[in-house]
């Protein structure tokens, strides 16, 4: 046996080396997508929950004053707004001693899928709905403003 035949056996051939290279690529392109859309989907969830705080602080605030508040900065206010709509969108004085806020700490949370304000509606007959403001369909296909 010579020198070469014993090093041919002791490495891998080309076509060996392409086998493994062609199953790490069906095996890329199998596990890839699947982990592409984690970022819009963490987004998602995240909107549909900050959604759903906003809409707790709404509700609290307008069972403690009996008016939703005029913007939704007043949500987490550390003093007593002096105005909240009612539901047919006429500006109401509140009386400071039923406002318990703030009901939001910290800062007010932004749409984590359009990276902006919530929408806010202050005009009858959806006085106090708040909305996402990112336009088109989540994954699933519904669109963010059904959320």
């Amino acid at each position: 046996m010579n020198v070469y035949t014993k090093r041919a056996r002791q490495a891998f051939s080309l076509i060996e080396l392409m086998i493994v290279i062609v199953i790490m690529a069906v095996l890329a392109a199998i596990i890839i997508p699947k982990f592409q859309d984690q970022s819009r989907r963490s987004k998602e969830a995240a909107l549909k929950s900050d959604l759903s705080q906003v809409r707790t602080a709404i509700a609290t605030f307008q069972a403690d004053t009996g008016f939703y508040p005029k913007a939704l900065v007043d949500l987490a206010a550390t003093a007593a707004p002096t105005q909240g709509y009612d539901t047919a969108a006429s500006l109401q004085t509140i009386t400071a001693t039923n406002w318990h806020g703030p009901y939001i700490t910290g800062s007010l949370p932004t749409d984590p899928v359009s990276a902006s304000a919530f929408t806010y509606a202050i005009i009858a007959p959806g006085v106090g709905n708040v909305t996402s403001s990112a336009t088109g369909n989540d994954l699933a296909g519904s669109a963010f403003t059904t959320y």
